[in-house]
Formats: structure tokens, sequence, C-alpha cells
């Protein structure tokens, strides 16, 4: 009788992480994110981190030999960073299928933002800098919203900005 509750006990935490990690992944969002970006979601890791002077978004393949999703990658990123400055973000509203929180104000405050590509050995890197208080509550706005939908585990504390996340990350 105990060896049936135990079965039954792990059988049951088995389906609820299975549910859990099922709810987590959005289809619908990954096909948008795959015709939006160009590269398999799947393959690849999104990584939001938030700053004291700004943010950062890094996606990397997650395997590196796939030099695909890679190349890919490193084509999309530096449009990003370009249509962000230009106050463009109709990309993320495609990928989240809504209006995403912090975009409205980051067009609005486009001219005290900047948005850097930086290249990274598996990926690439959008490097977001503000000085101006209320841009970055609309770049942490943002952010934080995109650790959500995108499920990450990523913290959403605002940390200052490394060496290392500048360089090479």
């Amino acid at each position: 009788m105990r060896l049936i509750h135990r079965w039954l006990g792990l059988t049951l935490a088995l389906a609820v992480v299975v549910a859990l990690d099922a709810r987590s992944q959005n289809p619908q969002m990954q096909h948008r994110g795959e015709m939006v970006m160009g590269f398999d979601q799947a393959k690849t890791t999104h990584r939001f981190s938030l700053y004291e002077d700004g943010g950062a978004i890094e996606v990397s393949v997650n395997d590196a030999r796939d030099v695909v999703n890679r190349d890919a990658i490193r084509a999309h990123l530096p449009h990003i960073a370009a249509m962000f400055g230009a106050g463009d973000f109709d990309a993320p509203m495609e990928v989240h299928a809504q209006q995403v929180p912090g975009t409205a104000e980051m067009a609005r405050l486009k001219d005290r933002l900047a948005f850097t590509y930086v290249e990274t050995p598996r990926g690439g890197r959008v490097d977001v800098l503000t000085t101006d208080k209320d841009a970055l509550a609309a770049v942490h706005a943002f952010l934080k919203f995109q650790i959500a939908d995108h499920h990450t585990g990523d913290s959403t504390r605002v940390t200052k900005r490394s060496k290392t996340a500048e360089t090479t990350r």
C-alpha cells in the first residue's frame, strides 16, 4: 500500500511539473517570435538584465555549433537596436500580441535613450543606456515584462552594470 501511495505521489508530482512547464511555453508567442526575429526560439535563450543606467537584452544559441541561429541573432539584434533607437517598438508588440509595457514611453523618450548592439560569442546583446529617470523607469518596465512573458527566470532586481557585461558577457 505504501508503495502505491509513493508511486501515486511521484506520478502526481511529475504531472504537475510537466503541466507547469507546458504552461510556461506559449506556442503562439514562440511562433510569432520566430517569424519576427528570424531564429528558432527553442534553440536560443533570451536574457534580460536591469541596470542602474538602463538594461540589456541578450540572445544566444543554446548550442555553440549552431551557426545558423547565431548568425540570425546577429542579423536581428542590430536591426532591433536601430529600430528602438528610432522609437519603433512594433517588433515586441508583434511577438507578444499586445502593447508591451514601457514601449510607448520609450518611443516618446527615444532621444534620451541609447541602444547599442554588441556581438557575443553565441549571439548578441543590445545594451540600453539612459540618464533620464522617466526613460529608465520605462526601460525597466519593458524588461520586467520580457522576463515574465518569456519565463526567463532572470532577476528583476536593478544592479550595477559590470565591466564584463559591458564587453563580452
